[in-house]
Parts: C-alpha cells; sequence; structure tokens
C-alpha cells in the first residue's frame, strides 16, 4: 500500500547496477581525482548522478550540492530537519540525483519559498519531488554548482522510520575530499519540476505534484510544435 501511493505521488528512479564499464571507469576518474586535489574532471557519456552514487556506495562518502564554488571546510549552523526540528549541524545526503537540486538551484532567484524531496523507503526504493512558486520559475532559476564529497564516519541519519527523507547530519565541522562541478543539465528531473502556491499545505503540493508536472510537461511539448 505504502509504495503504491509512493508510486501515485511521486517519481520512482531507477537504480540498475554498476555495469563494468561505470565500475572501471569511475575507479579510474576516483584515483585520478584524490591525485588531483579533489577535482573531478568529469568526462564520460555516463550521468553524472551515476558516478556521484558510485562514491556514495562504494566509497564511503555523502553528497552535498551548493552554489558556492570554493568551500574549503564546512561548519554547522542552525538548520531545520525534515521535521521542523531546528539543529546545529552539516546537512548531506546518500543519493546522487537529490544534491544536484540543491547545486543548480539559484537561491538568490527563490520567490517566496521552495519544496523538495528524496523519500527512501525499506525496499531501497527512492521517490522524489521538486516543486517551486510560479514566481520563482518565470526567473528561469538555474545555475551552476558544485557537489562536495565528505567522508560519511560524522554522519548520522536523520529518520530510519519505513519511509524517511534520505537526509544525513554532522554535528562537527569537516574538509571535502572531492568536488564535482554540474549544471542543469546534468538533472535528471529537470522536466519535472512543478509549481505550487506560496502559502498552500505541504500535503496539497504532494497530491498535485505529479499532475502539476504533466500539466506543464504537455505545455512545453505543445510549445515546441508552434
Amino acid at each position: 500500500m505504502i509504495s503504491f501511493i509512493l508510486n501515485l505521488l511521486f517519481y520512482r528512479r531507477s537504480n540498475p547496477s554498476f555495469s563494468n564499464e561505470e565500475l572501471n571507469d569511475f575507479e579510474d576518474l576516483y584515483i585520478r581525482a584524490i591525485q588531483n586535489n579533489g577535482v573531478i574532471n568529469y568526462q564520460y557519456d555516463f550521468p553524472k548522478y551515476r558516478f556521484i552514487d558510485y562514491l556514495i556506495q562504494e566509497k564511503n562518502f555523502v553528497a552535498h550540492g551548493s552554489n558556492i564554488k570554493d568551500i574549503e571546510l564546512f561548519e554547522t549552523r542552525k538548520q531545520t530537519l525534515f521535521n521542523g526540528e531546528y539543529v546545529n549541524a552539516i546537512f548531506a545526503t546518500k543519493d546522487g540525483i537529490w544534491p544536484i537540486f540543491y547545486a543548480i538551484l539559484d537561491r538568490s532567484k527563490v520567490v517566496n519559498n521552495f519544496r523538495n524531496g528524496c523519500f527512501k523507503a525499506l525496499n531501497n526504493k527512492k521517490y522524489y519531488f521538486f516543486s517551486l512558486t510560479k514566481k520563482t520559475l518565470d526567473k528561469d532559476p538555474w545555475t551552476t554548482g558544485v557537489i562536495y564529497f565528505l567522508l560519511s564516519e560524522s554522519f548520522e541519519q536523520t529518520n530510519k522510520t519505513r519511509v524517511h527523507f534520505d537526509e544525513w547530519i554532522s554535528r562537527q565541522e569537516t574538509k571535502p575530499v572531492l568536488k564535482l562541478d554540474v549544471s542543469k543539465e546534468d538533472f535528471e528531473y529537470i522536466n519535472k519540476i512543478s509549481t505550487h502556491k506560496p502559502k498552500e499545505s505541504i500535503i496539497i503540493t504532494w497530491l498535485l505534484y505529479k499532475i502539476r508536472t504533466s500539466i506543464l510537461g504537455h505545455s512545453k511539448r505543445t510549445d515546441n510544435f508552434k
């Protein structure tokens, strides 16, 4: 029943195993990045989120996306968890797609608020939603950014219920080990961004998310034939 509801409301990602070619290329890229002061020079046809997944799953990293391209030390700051609880921490995730959204969304162009999430179910399936206000979307709020990779030892999962956000926090400062440039073209769900009213409840945003993205997608296809 829970899987049915999640599939009804949100988009579920496919998560195939890494091919031998991916494993060989990603391992080589990881070694070269370590030798290059942590800078990743990505030149493969595989989607970047696959390499992010590889570093998370195989090299024990968490990922953090940001517009700021020169972070040398992550420090804790007061933020809110998914449930509204305040915490002084560094936020990260063990998902390859979600941090790209944070890296490419230009916060200076956000009007009112934005909503998003990566839900993880106990069957390890992941579900996403991404929503902006119309005023934000009209500003074309996309930029380039960076995915930072931090060692996961000091991070803890914020929730372990049957369905939870793939959200991890650390309560101590930490230095990034690797960094990867990303852009709008690297975000798999760029055409799955919905719009919501600034003051509507999050439940309404969830209930209407796929309907709204379908309408927006139809509008874009119609525009292409004008």
